[in-house]
């Protein structure tokens, strides 16, 4: 099985196949949609909070009835279907990274559209990401050939992968039982971990789901098979649980501290269980999959650079970027400026937490 995959011989560079063709088709409109849908959904909450007096950060819902913030909603609809697909066609070494693209996109509209300034470095950010992403593109494994859901099945049953998820299961647990009551609301990675730890396993259930629906799509009924249901469910597990420790992230944290280290970790730890699981770096030359590295290491850096240009300069210097969000911190502020100014930041952040939820779920 592990030589099913199409051509991915020993050479420094191969051609792409019409499967890997057609996932960083879908990856790059995934990220055009995702991003885009990012300042459309601004732009309504803005209008919202504007027309009603009560912004989406603390507690109000008239963006519900804002025909712009929807628009915004279903173009990131449409774009988590397409990155959905993307993963039945191309292997999640490849797509993943192209998601950093969704963030130009934004970063770039935000500058135009929203006049939120976007600096030196988060231009050099994006170069990175681009630059990142075309390496990665270049030297990308060739998709397996599957005909069926039992040869996935086959593949998550492997003794190696097994191991990967047992130690995802050991650490979450210890994570959520152990540590987040102690350190949960002080330490920014124990939340991060855990939605990171269970992303990996949610997008190998999501490719292998995608890969059945696909196959069903074209005639061969993967439906019928318990296999298929058994990734639904772990599918929907993972997810609800990514769900419930990236809103507990966002309450406590500032976005500036937990994008970065969230996709960082999330991205780093999906390629890791793609790579045990569906064997991406088999049968690729040294050169190829150092390429890759480089090139992933390139578009996390970008990441970085544009994530903490974009929200750094709207958090005021007397807050320190790890402290927590708590309402007992405003009290501490001593004057009616600085007062203010922490209210406007506070309320430019609950509307980023909000627009933050519904993007990188």
């Amino acid at each position: 099985m592990e030589g099913g995959m199409g051509g991915g011989g020993g050479g420094g560079q191969q051609e792409l196949s019409a499967d890997n063709v057609r996932g960083i088709v879908l990856a790059l409109l995934s990220s055009g949609f995702i991003g885009s849908s990012f300042i459309i959904k601004k732009k309504g909450l803005r209008r919202a909070a504007v027309s009603s007096g009560i912004s989406a950060g603390v507690g109000g819902h008239s963006y519900l009835l804002e025909p712009l913030w929807w628009v915004g909603m279903i173009t990131m609809i449409v774009g988590e279907i397409a990155n959905f697909v993307a993963y039945a066609f191309a292997p999640a070494v490849l797509v993943t990274p192209l998601g950093a693209l969704s963030i130009i996109v934004s970063a770039v509209l935000a500058h135009f559209i929203l006049n939120e300034r976007l600096h030196a470095l988060g231009v050099l950010g994006c170069v990175m990401c681009i630059a990142g992403s075309m390496v990665i593109v270049i030297h990308a494994p060739l998709e397996q050939e599957i005909t069926s859901v039992k040869e996935i099945w086959h593949m998550a049953t492997q003794p190696s992968f097994l191991l990967y998820v047992a130690s995802v299961i050991v650490l979450v647990s210890v994570l959520v039982f152990h540590f987040s009551p102690l350190w949960g609301q002080s330490n920014v990675l124990i939340y991060t971990a855990i939605c990171s730890l269970m992303g990996s396993l949610s997008v190998m259930s999501v490719k292998a789901l995608g890969t059945s629906l696909k196959l069903t799509f074209e005639g061969t009924n993967q439906l019928a098979y318990p296999e298929t249901w058994f990734f639904m469910l772990v599918v929907a597990i993972c997810v609800l649980t990514q769900m419930n420790y990236l809103n507990k992230a966002l309450d406590t944290f500032n976005t500036a501290v937990v994008s970065p280290i969230y996709y960082v970790m999330f991205t780093s730890l999906t390629i890791l269980a793609s790579i045990i699981m569906f064997k991406d770096w088999s049968g690729q030359s040294l050169g190829s999959i150092t390429s890759e590295i480089c090139g992933l290491i390139v578009v996390l850096s970008g990441t970085i650079l544009l994530h903490v240009t974009k929200d750094y300069e709207r958090i005021p210097q007397s807050r320190s970027l790890y402290a927590p969000l708590s309402p007992t911190s405003a009290t501490r502020l001593n004057g009616e400026l600085l007062r203010h100014v922490e209210e406007d930041v506070r309320r430019t952040d609950d509307e980023e937490k909000v627009l933050r939820r519904q993007e990188m779920y």
